[in-house]
Order: structure tokens, then sequence, then C-alpha cells
């Protein structure tokens, strides 16, 4: 019996893990209905407070500085920039901050790091669902589509 339970306890460490591991592999889930349950919770908590509470972003002139000197949150949805990013740089920016993806040099940002306050599977799990409210032709994170979107007439 104590064999058993043991054995039921590895199984269910080795499925954590697997899960930890394939949300770690930089790509996210947008259409993962648990997944992005936890992502709309921990945006709420993480995120609204800047990017706004339907990822309007601060202000409606996101690409200029700031009377502080700091550039606004940008929005989250598809008026914004984030898209452009592959996921893994979604990732990147929002783990290790801006300035340490981007190798920025002389450039500070009002963007926390979030590296040490929430997991790798809790970023994913908000990127997830940034993600899931984009239009279609903006969720591959295609470096060709992308392309091909700024060089296309409009």
């Amino acid at each position: 019996m104590v064999f058993a339970a043991l054995a039921g306890f590895a199984i269910a460490a080795t499925a954590v893990t697997v899960q930890q591991d394939e949300l770690r592999a930089g790509l996210l889930k947008p259409d993962d209905r648990r997944v992005l349950a936890l992502g709309k919770t921990l945006y709420a908590d993480s995120c609204a407070s800047c990017h706004g509470v339907e990822l309007e972003g601060q202000v409606e002139d996101w690409r200029s500085p700031g009377p502080d000197g700091l550039m606004p949150a940008p929005p989250h949805d598809e008026t914004g920039h984030t898209w452009h990013h592959t996921d893994q740089i979604f990732f990147e920016i929002t783990k290790y901050g801006i300035v340490a993806a981007a190798n920025l040099k002389n450039y500070t940002s009002a963007m926390p790091v979030y590296e040490g306050v929430l997991t790798d599977a809790e970023i994913i799990a908000v990127l997830s669902y940034i993600k899931s409210t984009w239009p279609d032709k903006f969720r591959s994170g295609d470096d060709k589509m992308i392309t091909r979107y700024f060089l296309e007439p409009k």
C-alpha cells in the first residue's frame, strides 16, 4: 500500500514537471482554457493597473515618453505593438525586462521584471491570455506574417 502511494505521488510529480516543462518551451497557449483562466486572473492582479483592464494601455500616445521621461505602458490589444513579438521575445521581455531582453544601454523602463515574482508557467499563462484576445492574423507570431503586414499597402 505504501508502495502504491509512493508510485502515485511519483506519477503526479512527473505530470507537474512535464506541465511546467511544456509551458517553459516558449510556446504560448492561447487556446487552452485552463491556462487562459489562470492568465486572466494573473493579468488582472499583475498587469491591468498599467496596461489596462481591457488591454488598452496607459495613454493614447503610448509611443512618446511621459512627463517622467519613461515610456507609458503600451496597449496589449491589436492597436499596440505586443503582437509584433515572437512568443519567446514576449516571454523574455516580461520575465527579464525590456532592458535585459533587448540588451539596451542607457534606457530605463517602468516595466517591472517578473523573474522571481511570477513563475515561468504563470508568465506563460498571462501572455497566453493576452495573445488569446488578438485577431487570428496577429496570433501567429510568425516573422514572415509580421513582415508581410508591414510591407502590404494599407
